[in-house]
């Protein structure tokens, strides 16, 4: 139970933190408000045309008298609405990070230099495009996975009592985890962690992860708080990844001037990478 306190608290660290870098935080809010408008766009496109997708789907039951066609067409639009709802909560946080990528590879670094003692963080000696590359794939590995939980939460859905009741808050863990996993990879790629060490990893401190990923998933839901809490996610990520590292973690106490660090933009940055 103490690390799923942790693990919120470093939540809340890495919203303290983006609130005394304001510089930083407005930075990270444009990656965020980008993937907002292309997923509003797509899920607007769903709620007009959902409905007339699962007609074109199941020509079979145009035969069916009232009330059978419209209640099982009308069940399979609103599944369908759900499940891209929750895939759309799993993946926001990686295009965002994808289209964010030198905005928060700046912030976790920035957050680096204020929690370790000596002032330093990784480095990556690996150009930009190089970056977008490894953070696509490992992106969509992890996206297949959740979407392999996310087919067999659906599945279990229909058992009586458990599809009501445990099914929802397993996803709300899975949704946690997977979520925790994309915003670590901020800074545990910069100091050559792949993504099979990545998993391990979290897996070895799940009561960590849920408590810092599975809060966040539930704001998620909210409308356009995703976008407002991503850059504190990410800081708040990078201290928890230096915890699971066994380094110092502390909350960026090491600068107090804050948005005068000659750093505070983003730029490229580069920690040698396996690959």
């Amino acid at each position: 139970m103490r690390d799923l306190g942790a693990g919120f608290g470093y939540l809340l660290k890495g919203q303290r933190w983006v609130a005394r870098h304001g510089k930083q935080y407005g930075f990270g809010l444009l990656p965020g408000l980008i993937t907002l408008v292309l997923y509003l766009a797509a899920l607007i496109a769903l709620a007009t045309w959902g409905a007339d997708f699962v007609a074109w789907a199941t020509p079979f039951a145009d035969d069916w008298s009232s009330p059978w066609l419209g209640l099982f067409r009308g069940f399979l639009t609103a599944v369908l609405f759900a499940l891209c709802l929750l895939l759309a909560v799993l993946t926001f946080t990686a295009v965002t990070l994808l289209i964010g990528q030198p905005f928060y590879e700046s912030l976790s670094e920035k957050v680096d230099r204020d929690a370790s003692p000596d002032g330093t963080a990784p480095e990556s000696e690996l150009p930009l495009w190089r970056d977008l590359w490894i953070s696509a794939r490992d992106s969509l590995r992890i996206l297949v996975r959740a979407l392999i939980w996310a087919v067999l939460l659906f599945a279990l859905g229909f058992v009586p009592f458990v599809g009501q009741t445990v099914v929802p808050v397993l996803g709300f863990f899975v949704t946690g985890f997977f979520l925790t996993e994309e915003l670590t990879a901020v800074a545990l790629q910069r100091r050559g962690v792949d993504l099979r060490a990545r998993l391990t990893l979290l897996r070895s401190r799940k009561t960590l992860v849920w408590g810092f990923g599975t809060p966040l998933g539930l704001a998620f839901l909210v409308p356009f708080v995703a976008v407002f809490l991503m850059p504190g996610a990410v800081a708040g990520a990078t201290l928890m990844a230096r915890d699971l590292l066994g380094e110092p973690a502390g909350d960026g106490a090491n600068d107090p001037e804050g948005d005068d660090d000659e750093n505070a933009g983003p730029h490229e940055t580069s920690a040698a990478r396996p690959n």
